[in-house]
């Protein structure tokens, strides 16, 4: 029978879709499609000018994880104790009931500020990710404030340019220089190394990373800057001070296109090589080396990532960097500029997916980040309003992902706290949950996306069916309204109506139209991208002197230290230096095998990490009789982690990376490496900076 099955291949179908995961590169796919249940092998689409036919490995054995054996298939009650992971099954219909009957049993008792809906991205779809907004605008639920990932970043670009977007970035393979800043592209984004070395290859470009460790992008590139974390700042001060220093600054690009270019100059003198080493670590000489690299190269492309949203100075970081090409005038060559995120090229009206048109701004925003705190009842957290004693969770697992994870479990035990989590597998925040639901992947819905690493808007029709009773993220948002007596005509689609009539609103057609070419290019014309008719300010200057309070942000308003934030470019010294009790710094790096917690299930991505671990040098780790893989603990006053030691030459002095994110059971004791991120938030619009972290660290007992 295996014989015949080897030599009679299933017939098979090529299908398009785009990956939904949480990755600006939102690459656009091939599928091979076996039958109705059943996928094969999942590769690039070859003529998506982003794409370009490559993806990244764990994506390309998708069936690994869409034909999981453990995937969860029925709704499940819990029957054990809170945390314990025992449950019986239960049918949807009860299910759902259940849920609508503890939501108005909390309204009633505490309002209905008391129900928190918690979402994040899990999936990237514009349906399953954001229609729960729906239901909580319509209840009048508890908002939430997105800040685990995107805020420091995106506010630091938009503080200069105005407007979150960039040149095209298939320009990086015009580019002369590559700078890639703040990313390891090649564990999280490798559609930049297909164009960064295509720009090596047919044009002799440099790539130059800029990172906190040796990694993979590091390793390919022609110049790598290594730097102790959240430095980013001071290295690109001392840039732009060389730059000044040597007649390499755009003097005419800086009079008609900046705003404050002689007191730049001016506030520049002090911060020289030696001043940016003696905080970076970086040598003198490096500094030196980049300088004159992007000062003699006019087409330098600055890929600016998310790196710099994991550290408190983060905004003003990212605003420092992304100066650079302002003051080399590198924006007016076309693969020069600097890019971040294309979000603001789309204009999408979602009213409808996310009942906008019902949105109340008087309920109060809770910051996603501070769920520890939330749910353990601070009420400057709660802003003092009521406690929260009901969630529905979609796309996201809290109760490893979330920062201060101590508070966050402490919160999750409550026993006056009703959870229900709708989950792909059965994660530690669904093992928290009074009652689970089994989702869909995202083959087996119908979606639409938008790149944040490039231009296009990429269909994701429903592939194949779902395995056993999953639902769809929208399945239950409207079983939920149906239940709770809401109405608003969003509930009464299907995705794909509310995809054709979102389309259209927004400007870009028709869902048959979307389906038929399978993506939109939305690149705007070099003219806007490259901002040569002016900045998207009201005078048309870039702003090296940013009015951080009015930086535009989607944010309910202010947090953090934003009144310590540096009028120009500077190293901002918030950040969570070392101390005697605690001589490292810690960052928690992405893996190359997992996303987030995505993809940790996987038997492939399980063996290639093999275990969790810690980078540390091997002078410190001498000095500290710690040898290869030997068991160690890390601590601050958040508390304690074990994890196996990794002698490598590759960190700076004083510097441990933690590739992640584990679940917290693959730790001897439990305890995840996001027991020792703090969730105080970041200035000006909050976030959560698991890169800037102090320990200390020793041999395990």
């Amino acid at each position: 029978m295996n014989e015949m099955l080897r030599t009679k291949p299933l017939p098979k179908r090529i299908a398009a879709t785009a990956c939904p995961h949480d990755c600006p590169s939102t690459c656009a796919l091939e599928v091979e499609v076996l039958d109705e249940r059943t996928i094969g092998r999942v590769r690039g689409a070859r003529d998506n000018a982003y794409t370009s036919g490559v993806i990244c490995a764990k994506v390309a054995r998708y069936a690994e994880r869409i034909h999981h054996p453990d995937r969860l298939m029925k709704p499940l009650i819990r029957t054990g104790a809170k945390g314990s992971g025992t449950f019986a099954p239960i049918s949807w219909d009860d299910a759902l009931d259940l849920v609508a009957e503890k939501f108005l049993q909390a309204e009633a008792r505490h309002g209905s500020e008391s129900v928190w809906p918690y979402q994040y991205a899990g999936t990237m779809g514009l349906v399953m990710r954001d229609g729960i907004h729906r239901l909580r605008h319509a209840k009048r639920y508890s908002g939430f404030h997105s800040t685990i990932c995107v805020n420091p970043a995106w506010t630091g670009f938009v503080a200069g340019t105005g407007r979150l977007a960039g040149p095209d970035p298939r320009e990086m393979a015009k580019s002369d220089c590559v700078v890639i800043w703040g990313t390891n592209a090649v564990n999280t984004q490798v559609n930049v190394m297909t164009h960064a070395a295509r720009a090596r290859k047919e044009r002799g470009a440099k790539i130059v990373a800029v990172d906190v460790y040796m990694n993979g992008t590091m390793e390919q590139a022609d110049l790598a800057v290594l730097l102790r974390p959240g430095t980013d700042g001071a290295f690109a001060c001392a840039v732009m001070h060389c730059l000044f220093r040597d007649g390499k600054a755009d003097r005419d690009f800086l009079t008609q296109y900046t705003d404050v270019p002689l007191e730049l100059e001016q506030h520049l003198r002090s911060r020289d090589p030696q001043w940016a080493s003696a905080i970076t670590g970086c040598p003198v000489e490096i500094i030196e080396q980049f300088a004159a690299l992007v000062g003699n190269t006019p087409r330098t492309y600055f890929r600016l990532g998310y790196g710099f949203s994991r550290s408190r100075n983060g905004a003003a970081n990212m605003h420092a960097a992304s100066c650079i090409a302002a003051v080399t005038g590198a924006w007016r060559h076309e693969g020069g500029g600097a890019f971040h995120n294309n979000g603001d090229i789309y204009h999408w009206n979602k009213t409808l997916i996310e009942g906008l048109d019902m949105r109340d701004p008087a309920i109060r925003m809770l910051d996603q980040s501070r769920i520890g705190a939330i749910l353990c009842g601070e009420a400057d957290a709660l802003f003092g309003g009521p406690p929260v004693t009901a969630m529905l969770i979609q796309n996201t697992n809290p109760v490893t992902v979330a920062p201060d994870q101590t508070r966050v479990k402490q919160g999750f035990a409550r026993e006056d706290l009703f959870v229900c989590v709708h989950e792909q597998f059965m994660t530690e925040t669904a093992q928290a949950a009074d009652l689970v639901l089994p989702a869909t992947m995202f083959m087996e819905h119908d979606d639409v996306y938008q790149g944040g690493g490039h231009q296009y808007i990429l269909a994701g029709p429903k592939l194949i069916d779902p395995p056993g009773e999953c639902r769809s993220n929208h399945d239950v948002i409207v079983g939920l309204a149906k239940r709770l007596g809401v109405q608003h005509r969003g509930f009464d689609m299907t995705p794909r109506e509310l995809i054709d009539e979102t389309l259209q609103a927004s400007g870009w057609g028709t869902v048959d139209n979307l389906e038929r070419e399978r993506w939109i290019d939305c690149q705007p014309d070099f003219e806007r991208a490259h901002y040569t008719t002016g900045f998207a300010w009201p005078d048309g200057k870039f702003r090296f002197k940013p009015d951080w309070p009015r930086v535009p942000f989607r944010s309910p308003g202010l947090s953090g230290p934003v009144e310590g934030l540096p009028q120009l470019p500077d190293h901002w010294t918030v950040i969570e230096e070392a101390d005697q009790q605690h001589p490292f710094r810690l960052a928690t790096s992405p893996a190359r095998n997992f996303l987030n917690t995505s993809f940790n299930e996987t038997p492939t991505s399980i063996g290639r990490e093999q275990r969790p671990s810690v980078m540390i040098h091997p002078d410190d780790a001498a000095a500290l009789s710690i040898s290869e893989g030997a068991r160690v603990v890390l601590g601050n006053t958040r508390g304690r982690v074990h994890l196996h030691a990794k002698l490598f030459d590759g960190v700076r002095r004083g510097v441990l990376i933690a590739e992640s994110i584990w679940p917290n059971s693959a730790h001897e004791d439990g305890r995840g490496i996001n027991t020792l991120t703090g969730a105080d938030p970041i200035a000006p619009y909050g976030g959560a900076a698991v890169h800037d972290n102090r320990v200390w660290i020793r041999p395990a007992a």
